[in-house]
């Protein structure tokens, strides 16, 4: 069993919630024009061929999609400081380890619960 997280603990999670938001909301805006449809004009692409264009779509919407997760999770996160909820598992309602939320502050489960989940 965790020990809850303390309120000095939330405010500097929060501080670290507050930065995230704004870093993947930036990247998220920098992104918006990797995901457009590939254009076939040879001019404008250069030496790179269409596929090589086409990969790099996939793997920018995929990265962007990930971006979204954890941007979403992170607004719950915020909400959570404010209900007072934030730091408790969302699957099994025990204590997040303070350590899990340094390395990544918009956890919703712990370490066990989240295991769990990826089996």
């Amino acid at each position: 069993m965790t020990t809850p997280l303390t309120e000095e603990q939330v405010r500097e999670l929060k501080e670290d919630l507050v930065a995230l938001q704004a870093a993947l909301t930036e990247a998220l805006n920098l992104k918006k024009d990797s995901a457009k449809t590939v254009e076939l004009d040879q001019q404008l692409m250069g030496r790179l061929s269409r596929m090589d264009a086409l990969q790099q779509q996939e793997m920018a919407k995929a990265g962007k999609a990930v971006q979204q997760r954890r941007l979403r999770l992170t607004d719950q996160a915020l909400r959570a400081i404010d209900d007072e909820t934030y730091g408790e598992c969302r699957e099994c309602g025990e204590s997040i380890a303070f350590k899990r939320l340094k390395v990544s502050p918009e956890a919703p489960f712990c370490v066990e619960c989240q295991a769990s989940k990826e089996v």
